[in-house]
């Protein structure tokens, strides 16, 4: 049953990015190109999800446990380290350049433009990469 309503929520989200424009790497460089070919358009679709995430959450938070676990997964730290601000620079960065973030980048794959494909390889070679790295260049005490 998780892996259902997980499809069909995926889904709904596909579809919204599709009909938001956010699919459409064009429309998000537009959007981020205040001085040139500005497209205020995406402030609707910004403004709408806040508004559905606001009034999910304040329904969400009123039970006891979610419908298909036994207690939510929430992170708790607190901590603005290092990782974090370098992933969200990275993130912005790419968004900024690529015109895509990760769920639109994976919807955009029904298109088939070839800088779709470029994206999410360097997407998932940053992310594995990321993690290898993470892995195996922690700080281990020397042996001096």
């Amino acid at each position: 049953m998780r892996l259902i309503w997980g499809f069909l929520s995926g889904v709904l989200f596909g579809v919204g990015l599709l009909l938001s424009g956010m699919a459409n790497p064009a429309k998000v460089l537009n959007f981020l190109d205040l001085f040139g070919t500005w497209d205020p358009s995406l402030i609707f679709v910004m403004g709408g999800a806040s508004v559905v995430t606001f009034i999910g959450y304040r329904l969400v938070w009123k039970r006891p446990a979610p419908v298909l676990d036994t207690a939510f997964q929430v992170p708790n730290s607190r901590v603005i380290d290092r990782p974090l601000l370098i992933g969200s620079a990275l993130f912005g960065i790419g968004w900024g350049i690529g015109g895509f973030c990760p769920g639109p980048a994976w919807t955009a794959v029904t298109f088939g433009a070839p800088g779709t494909y470029v994206f999410l390889g360097s997407m998932l070679v940053g992310i594995f990469g990321g993690r290898y790295l993470k892995q195996n260049l922690t700080a281990t005490p020397s042996a001096c």
